[in-house]
């Protein structure tokens, strides 16, 4: 999960606040030094931690006797959590072309995010292409052809061409017919005056929508630095954090953007190309508190999931129907939304729970072996799982390299399942989401 180390710690200072039957000052200091230790220990600036913390202060003395003490105090630091992260201010693509600029030191990547950036937009309907311009790095362009290959995005470079702006001239005919035009750029160890040239001459040959920044999370508190120095070299339109999948403290990279009002834009979550997300300061800190973020879960959900087959799935289970087809879909869609840390991350309440992290990757693992075992057996065994008996068993564990008491236990789990739903075929929809809990009580070992 991202800043895992550093949600755990801001979750445990909320349940302090919920669990206290008094609410008094002593118990206001305490929560507010667990919380300087915290955002300290995630490296961002002492001199902004002791800034924030008065004023969460100051603004629940202030309110005393508008919400009752402990709805205060929560709802004042995630206010407060939120101000410093900045607005995260929606990228619009408005004209008839966009193009992006990526800029930022070796190691930043910068590469890598112009590929999750494309397929962000391709997904979004628009006709993306990369523009490799790196033409200090050896093997820079081959990485993003590479990158692009994978995910059908076309891409321009010229690995013999040094010189970006004539890569840029080269493919101005092609890279017309494009809605947005996503482009690569050189680094180095520090921003120079070389590095500082090149993209100037790049920025008045491209004429760039947006020029992103690209700070990796893992930089400490020289983000701050480093943003200041790229902003007052060049035009910073936004800054995109990679890394955030890390062990990466992140606090530093956070909250640079606080000192320079400079809007962090997108945070990479991940390695897979879809592990890029937008930034939206209250959802981020919601998620850190421990409060959850359905509504990108849902993005996710319906970015993953094949409408139409999701339909005809949804219809069978409603008539009382389910075979290991079905459970199929279900778990590849769980996968393609990323990690069960990740998805747990996102549902409030329980994202609160500090599950223990043993369990969830027993969960991962466990998926994984499903989907393998379902993919060695036959589509009549999969359509009508009550055929499969001993012998069939054996050879579908043979098949899928597993143990035959792995496959009686997927054979289980549907079979928990079907008679669950059919149990809420039975009961109607359910009026609260108590009674949806308890109609899915039976459910053990997926969830």
């Amino acid at each position: 999960m991202v800043l895992d180390k550093l949600s755990t710690s801001l979750k445990e200072s909320m349940k302090k606040i919920l669990k206290t039957t008094h609410v008094n000052d002593a118990l206001i200091n305490d929560v507010l030094k667990d919380i300087q230790k915290s955002l300290i220990q995630a490296d961002v600036d002492i001199k902004l931690v002791f800034e924030l913390t008065k004023k969460i202060r100051e603004e629940i003395n202030k309110r005393k006797d508008r919400f009752s003490q402990k709805e205060l105090i929560i709802n004042t630091i995630y206010q407060e959590l939120v101000s410093i992260l900045g607005e995260g201010n929606t990228i619009t693509i408005e004209k008839k072309q966009e193009i992006f600029l990526l800029v930022g030191l070796f190691g930043s990547g910068k590469t890598t995010t112009c590929a999750k950036l494309g397929r962000y937009y391709q997904k979004r309907g628009l006709k993306v292409c990369l523009l490799g311009l790196d033409t200090f790095r050896p093997a820079a362009m081959r990485q993003l052809e590479q990158l692009a290959k994978k995910l059908n995005i076309p891409v321009f470079i010229d690995e013999k061409e040094k010189n970006p702006v004539k890569i840029i001239r080269k493919y101005k005919k092609e890279l017309k017919n494009y809605d947005l035009i996503i482009t690569d750029t050189a680094g180095r160890n520090a921003l120079d005056e070389q590095l500082t040239k090149e993209i100037k001459n790049i920025e008045k040959e491209l004429k760039p929508s947006y020029t992103f920044l690209i700070l990796p999370a893992d930089i400490g508190q020289n983000a701050k630095n480093q943003t200041i120095a790229f902003k007052d070299a060049i035009n910073i339109d936004g800054v995109i954090i990679t890394k955030l999948d890390g062990t990466a403290k992140a606090g530093g990279a956070l909250t640079a953007c606080a000192f320079t009002k400079t809007n962090i834009q997108f945070i990479g979550v991940g390695e897979k190309a879809e592990d890029l997300e937008e930034f939206k300061p209250k959802k981020f800190v919601s998620r850190l508190l421990g409060m959850g973020d359905l509504e990108t879960l849902l993005k996710k959900a319906e970015e993953v999931i094949d409408e139409v087959q999701a339909r005809e799935v949804g219809e069978r289970l409603m008539s009382g129907k389910f075979n290991l087809f079905d459970l199929s879909f279900q778990l590849e869609s769980m996968r393609n939304m990323g990690s069960i840390q990740k998805i747990v991350s996102m549902i409030p309440g329980l994202s609160m729970a500090n599950l223990p992290k043993e369990l969830l990757g027993v969960q991962e693992n466990k998926l994984r072996t499903f989907k393998i075992i379902m993919d060695s057996m036959t589509k009549e065994e999969l359509m009508n799982p009550e055929i499969i008996r001993a012998e069939r068993i054996e050879r579908i564990a043979r098949g899928a390299g597993v143990s035959e008491k792995d496959v009686r236990e997927l054979l289980k789990q549907y079979k928990q399942m079907k008679k669950i739903l059919k149990k809420m075929k039975g009961a109607g929809q359910p009026k609260n989401l108590r009674q949806l809990m308890k109609q899915f009580k039976g459910i053990k070992g997926l969830m």
